[in-house]
């Protein structure tokens, strides 16, 4: 079990605010971590890792990390850390990368089979695609076989196929190795492929705690699916409008009457209904 009761003041999106998380983790759960920019996700993770300093107690298993007497370095956290830019070292192999962490062969042999990186052991990191680097990053993560596994936004800079690659060798290594993972993410579907809990983040407080499917499906009614998305345009034609919205990596057209057309802004965040296969834009704001 990994406990977590800690406080630390932070400067936010919208100004000062207080990280405050008082939670449990069961052993071996896949937690992924949402929420608005600004909300405290990455110092959590910072926090965890021992990077950045706080108030209260962190203990994993019974081993105290954090309490008002001591707190454990990173080194004596038993911990894997996944950077979003990689931190590899270019004057390295791929395969010395992993033996800098930890001098078993055997094991960088596995994980860099698991991963199919076997072919690309002796090359430079610079020569590898983001892709490549990344699963490189994960298997240094997982060299000393931590038993808590941290990844800030790991995937976020690689497109959409190459993210669905990574997210099965993700919960590949977190199955076979047993690690208790928690991932910042912002993607909505590579949440529902990886964790089994979601924890959203508002302002330094959790304000949301429970499955993918519990927090990200938003229907009401008969409604066929939600989705939010950015109004980028309106266009008039004849009689009708036609409304430009941005929806994840998707740009879609919705056909509006002019009452609704009045109530929208260009650049506003809105939500997209489907029922009975005819589609409904609204504001966000206006959304309840």
């Amino acid at each position: 079990m990994l406990t977590i009761d800690i406080t630390k003041g932070l400067q936010g999106s919208a100004g000062k605010m207080n990280l405050r998380v008082n939670l449990e983790i069961k052993e071996h759960s896949f937690v992924a971590l949402s929420g608005s920019s600004g909300s405290g996700k990455s110092t959590l993770l910072r926090i965890l890792a021992g990077l950045d300093e706080a108030r209260g107690n962190i203990s994993l298993e019974k081993v105290s990390w954090l309490n008002d007497k001591k707190s454990l370095v990173p080194q004596e956290r038993d911990i894997g850390f996944v950077f979003q830019d990689y931190a590899l070292f270019d004057n390295m192999s791929v395969e010395q990368n992993l033996l800098y962490v930890n001098k078993d062969k055997a094991l960088a042999s596995h994980l860099l089979s698991l991963t199919h990186l076997d072919e690309l052991r002796d090359r430079n990191p610079r020569t590898l695609s983001g892709g490549q680097k990344q699963r490189v990053s994960l298997c240094r993560a997982m060299m000393n076989r931590p038993k808590l596994l941290l990844m800030d936004e790991p995937l976020s800079a690689l497109d959409p196929q190459m993210r669905t690659k990574l997210q099965a060798d993700i919960l590949k290594l977190h199955k076979e190795f047993g690690t208790t993972s928690i991932m910042v993410s912002h993607d909505p579907s590579e949440i529902y492929r990886l964790a089994d809990r979601v924890l959203v983040l508002e302002q330094g407080k959790i304000i949301k705690d429970g499955s993918a499917k519990e927090i990200f499906l938003n229907t009401q009614g008969s409604q066929k699916f939600s989705l939010q998305g950015e109004l980028l345009d309106i266009i008039k034609a004849d009689i009708i409008y036609i409304a430009i919205v941005s929806i994840g990596q998707q740009i879609v057209e919705i056909v509006l009457d002019e009452s609704e057309a009045k109530n929208l802004k260009i650049g506003q965040s809105v939500q997209v209904n489907t029922k009975a296969f005819a589609p409904s834009l609204s504001p966000l704001s206006l959304v309840k």
